[in-house]
């Protein structure tokens, strides 16, 4: 049995449709997408806001979180670089971590089981 790891990816918000698609296309279909506010080291810029300059100290970011066997990890990633790498400050970062059980609630499935998308067609039950 293969290990399970969550991939959490977190960007700019502008290219996470194309990062969505761009695993669509590998496979990847289950994920959480959430809207935060975030930031690294980048600079943020000031910004006019009805007559009143203002800095934000926070920067709306994306993140992606994807629940996997371990075996899918170096695609995803790969991926990930592919649509979001542009070498600048802001372009985000990968965290991965090692996930010790998933549970199905609808069926009490568990472990790899529980993540449908991996288990073979015959192997259903």
């Amino acid at each position: 049995m293969s290990k399970i790891i969550k991939i959490e990816i977190i960007s700019r918000p502008r290219n996470y449709e194309e990062l969505i698609e761009a695993l669509n296309g590998i496979g990847i279909t289950g994920m959480t997408v959430t809207q935060v506010m975030g930031r690294g080291n980048q600079k943020v810029s000031a910004h006019h806001y009805r007559g009143v300059n203002y800095t934000p100290k926070l920067l709306a970011k994306v993140k992606i979180e994807i629940v996997v066997c371990e075996m899918l990890k170096d695609s995803i990633i790969s991926k990930v670089k592919e649509v979001l790498k542009t070498g600048n400050p802001g372009d985000g970062k990968i965290f991965i971590y090692e996930i010790s059980n998933v549970i199905r609630i609808r069926d009490d499935q568990e472990g790899q089981y529980a993540l449908e998308h991996l288990i073979p067609a015959d192997e259903k039950k």
